[in-house]
């Protein structure tokens, strides 16, 4: 949520920091706005809505100068309006901020007693009046920084501009991720990798308690406690033009045709058909101390980490517990040495999963993240990291994100079962053999979806939406009931077939749409049995099934089919045709896909 950039060097700010707004999009946000040096004080131009409000304005009256700041803001404290859009200014301070200042009230209440006239509902406003107060009695930026940040609770990421430094951006982090970029004579502050990428490749990913200044000489870092930190700058391989569309409509429909490429860059590596074997990038666990697998997620990672359970249990045969990361700590979860956290996050700077493995870790777990972003908080704060190699994820709504997650999760599956016994090596040969089949599988199931935007016209107007699966499907129920609701706000509920006769029976109707996902295998007798009772009450039946199946179409309104597969890959199938039904659907409302209304891709504030 909200996104945070940066720039300082020899170029006009302006231009620089819209482009990086603009990458950073995908985040959310309902205001934005730029402060930029003048002289010897920072201007401000802030609009509501989307980003062409603020180009707009910025038409109107130009900001110009070459050091400057710049955000999107996604409404936490205080409601969408221009005076609670960043950036926020106190004196001779202004400020944008990522996070939540915990202590606000107390804090307002000093600052108003002080006299401090305090304009807008936001906590941002008040770090800048911190910073202000602290700057009149210190004229050393940094102590006058740390000075205020002695006073603050809570989680931030701030790019600060101060009146009397006309040429420096000041910095701190605590518990929102923070990036900074290191170009010829010139320096880019960034939340996120695609805000800068477009100028620089070499990056410094900051640590929590640091904070520092941007030049033209490049980045100073100093720890918690003022001393200097040595920058680890890191090259970024990822191409800036991999976050283009590239000719698709939305970037939503892009990510959904690149999953098989980025399902073959996970497994990339890691397998070996000859040994029947998963190799977990330099990660290892004793079989002899393990004693149960958590699985740790929000959202659609929460989804996959039920996927995940029906894996482990089923291949490596090891009691696994599945949570939401806002949940986790909070039940005060038994937990400790030879347990096995895994924890699941596309941007690996969830704020709820952040706080749990942190929590695991605490009461001796090993942790393991699954993460698409290299040195993200999740992965730094595990013991080890198994990247997906999804790539830039645009839209909001996670679809390569997420087939990646099920990759991992069966590399780990793979992985353990070798280890535990629970999975043979022919039985595993034959397993790998058929996963390294999947990603042309997927291809195919794509190649056909043009079906899909046919049933979606038939069904765009619908008040609400069942989605049934059984088994290892019933994840990939909610994970499509998810998708419709996220972006053509149509409600729709995921549920275990199974269960449908002891509650949500009772909508089924004439103008109930059903998705039942009824792949041959271990269940599907149960599941033609659970459509059957649907036709009965006349519901419109979407049936999502495996090539060949004839019984299925007759008791189906609508239907897609795919490859047969063993039913642990199941998943990384039946989810393409739910995705691509909810995009069509959303696309024919003609809802914002890429940007749903009052979601963000990166949640990362509790």
């Amino acid at each position: 949520m909200c996104g945070i950039v940066g720039y300082v060097g020899p170029n006009e700010a302006s231009d620089i920091l819209m482009d990086g707004l603009r990458r950073l999009e995908y985040r959310g946000y309902d205001s934005a706005g730029l402060a930029v040096m003048n002289g010897a004080a920072a201007r401000i131009t802030r609009a509501k809505g989307k980003l062409m409000n603020l180009a707009k304005a910025l038409i109107a009256e130009p900001l110009e100068g070459t050091t400057g700041i710049g955000h999107t803001r996604w409404a936490t404290h205080g409601r969408p309006s221009v005076d609670n859009a960043h950036p926020h200014k106190s004196g001779a301070v202004t400020v944008v901020h990522n996070g939540i200042i915990e202590n606000h009230s107390e804090l307002r209440d000093q600052l108003s007693a002080s006299g401090r006239e305090i304009k807008s509902e936001t906590d941002t406003e008040l770090v800048a009046h911190l910073v202000d107060v602290a700057l009149a009695e210190t004229p050393d930026p940094i102590a006058a920084l740390r000075q205020a940040l002695d006073r603050v609770d809570g989680a931030y990421a701030l790019a600060i501009l101060m009146d009397p430094h006309p040429e420096r951006i000041y910095f701190a982090k605590q518990g929102s991720p923070l990036i900074a970029g290191v170009g010829e004579g010139e320096a880019f502050l960034g939340s996120d990798i695609p805000a800068i990428l477009g100028h620089t490749r070499e990056m410094i990913f900051l640590d929590d308690g640091q904070l520092g200044e941007l030049s033209t000489a490049g980045v100073t870092i100093f720890d918690a406690e003022g001393l200097p930190v040595e920058p680890k700058i890191q090259h970024i391989t990822w191409n800036a033009v991999a976050a283009e569309k590239e000719g698709y409509k939305h970037f939503m429909l892009k990510e959904i045709h690149e999953q098989p490429r980025a399902v073959t860059d996970t497994l990339r590596g890691r397998l070996s058909p000859e040994q029947g074997d998963a190799f977990l990038d330099g990660f290892e666990v004793d079989p002899k101390t393990l004693g149960r697998v958590f699985l740790l997620g929000c959202g659609t990672s929460f989804h996959a980490c039920l996927v995940g359970k029906f894996l482990i249990e089923g291949l490596a045969r090891v009691p696994v517990e599945v949570d939401l990361g806002s949940e986790f700590r909070y039940r005060d979860p038994i937990i400790g040495k030879g347990d096995l956290l895994i924890a699941l996050s596309q941007s690996g700077e969830t704020a709820d999963t952040l706080a749990a493995v942190k929590s695991a870790k605490e009461k001796g777990a090993t942790v393991l993240a699954i993460a698409n972003v290299v040195e993200s908080q999740i992965p730094r704060h595990s013991d080890a990291a198994l990247y997906t190699h999804a790539g830039p994820e645009i839209g909001v709504a996670s679809t390569k994100a997420f087939t990646t997650q099920l990759t991992a999760l069966l590399l780990v599956a793979i992985h353990l079962g070798r280890r535990t016994g629970g999975l043979a090596q022919e039985d595993a040969k034959k397993l790998v053999e058929e996963l390294l089949l999947v990603p042309q599988m997927m291809s195919d199931v794509i190649s056909n979806g043009a079906q899909l935007n046919v049933i979606a016209r038939r069904y765009a107007t619908a008040r609400s939406c069942l989605y049934l699966g059984r088994g290892i499907n019933y994840p990939i129920a909610l994970e499509g009931a998810l998708k419709l609701k996220e972006i053509s706000y149509i409600h729709a509920e995921g549920y275990p077939a199974g269960e449908m006769k002891h509650g949500p029976i009772a909508l089924i109707d004439e103008n109930l749409p059903v998705v039942v996902i009824a792949p041959q295998g271990p269940h599907y007798e149960k599941v033609m049995s659970n459509l059957a009772e649907v036709r009965a009450r006349e519901g419109k039946v979407i049936a999502v099934g495996t090539c060949g199946d004839t019984g299925l179409g007759e008791l189906a309104d609508d239907l897609f089919l795919f490859p047969h597969v063993s039913p642990p890959l199941q998943p990384l199938l039946t989810v393409l045709p739910l995705q691509l039904l909810a995009y069509h659907v959303a696309d024919f409302k003609g809802t914002d896909v890429d940007q749903p209304r009052n979601l963000a891709k990166s949640v990362t504030v509790e």
